[in-house]
């Protein structure tokens, strides 16, 4: 009866840790917005205006966000707080990102300005 309990000890930690990984690899979808009609969102490889374009991203397209944000910004903290108040913290600061740029399974991080997100 050991060995069983083990396996099954087991079994459910390999099935939970996935699980686990996943969710602290992305906090939240967030949307482009604020974006003018013939523009995008740069996500950049740094929190910088100066820094290198890795993508670039129309209003609407959904972000997923690791919940970092420069200026003592965590989206997790903020989460039960109105969109429009969530929208107001970020709004001057560079928050970070999980994306694919070339759409080839490259996983990275990157980095959106708070003025051109909104929380979805």
């Amino acid at each position: 009866m050991t060995s069983l309990r083990l396996i099954c000890a087991i079994a459910m930690l390999a099935v939970a840790a996935p699980v686990t990984n996943a969710a602290a690899a992305t906090f939240a979808a967030w949307e482009v917005s604020g974006v003018a009609w013939n523009d995008v969102l740069n996500a950049r490889a740094w929190p910088s205006a100066n820094s290198a374009i890795r993508a670039g991203y129309p209003n609407g397209t959904l972000l997923s966000m690791t919940g970092k944000c420069m200026n003592g910004v965590d989206l997790k903290d903020i989460v039960t707080l109105p969109a429009w108040k969530q929208k107001q913290l970020v709004r001057y600061t560079w928050c970070q990102i999980w994306h694919d740029p070339a759409g080839t399974g490259g996983w990275q991080t990157g980095w959106v300005y708070g003025r051109y997100i909104s929380p979805k």
